[in-house]
């Protein structure tokens, strides 16, 4: 089962400096190496995915978008391993499988509007906006929001909006979206984030208990409004946090 699990964890300034040798990325070889360990996870699980390689412009995001900026300081050395690490709030990144599998399911195009419901660390933010032409994204811990808004301004994303709210309603006055890319799980869709795509549009959506299987979906709005859906993998993500 692919986790995104959510845990403690302290962060540092130090992150917001490039890390860079002589004039060199020194975690460009550590990305490599992970694209390489997605792409091989991608393979074994092609029965699920209908997926057997991730298109050319999510590797290419893979490769592009520094993971280690989004991950304390201390975990930096890990940035590019295959699996989720703590962010702070009781958060974690995803797992970087995870990340590029979610964007290669919307099939998303350069010239293209995303919604993300659940901002996290800004990671998953910055893949899509080397895919899309914009993304808007939500996160509901204010804290991690508004870090993630920071990072993401520091390394020049200016295709991304950030807002602190509910995700469950969507982004009403932006939509509608050609894809709709959500990174916590509820136990049912909201039937908003279904309203806001465009017709041909996707949402991508893991579904399930808190504590029991989730899956996640793979949801396409027809021309005519009617909504074709499909599960992939077995999933663990925290559940759809709500406004009081």
């Amino acid at each position: 089962m692919f986790t995104r699990r959510r845990c403690l964890a302290g962060w540092s300034a130090a992150l917001l400096a490039p890390r860079v040798a002589n004039g060199q990325d020194t975690f460009a070889a550590a990305r490599e190496r992970m694209v390489r360990d997605i792409e091989r996870l991608t393979l074994v699980t092609a029965t699920y995915t209908g997926r057997s390689t991730l298109s050319a412009h999510v590797r290419a995001a893979m490769r592009k978008v520094p993971r280690h900026r989004f991950v304390p300081a201390e975990l930096a050395s890990a940035a590019y391993d295959d699996r989720p690490l703590p962010i702070g709030a009781g958060q974690t990144i995803s797992q970087p499988f995870i990340v590029a599998l979610m964007t290669d399911l919307a099939e998303l195009k350069k010239t293209d509007v995303v919604l993300e419901v659940g901002t996290g660390s800004g990671y998953q933010a910055a893949v899509l906006a080397e895919c899309a032409a914009r993304v808007y994204t939500i996160e509901i811990v204010r804290s991690l929001g508004e870090r993630a808004d920071a990072v993401l301004k520091e390394l020049g994303y200016t295709n991304i909006e950030a807002r602190i709210g509910d995700g469950y309603g969507g982004w009403p006055t932006v939509a509608p979206f050609d894809a709709v890319v959500v990174t916590a799980a509820p136990d049912h869709v909201p039937q908003p984030l279904l309203d806001q795509l465009k017709p041909g549009g996707r949402l991508i959506i893991p579904v399930g208990a808190q504590h029991g299987e989730q899956d996640l979906m793979v949801m396409e709005k027809s021309r005519d409004g009617k909504t074709i859906s499909r599960s992939t993998l077995p999933v663990r993500f925290v559940p759809l946090t709500r406004a009081r």
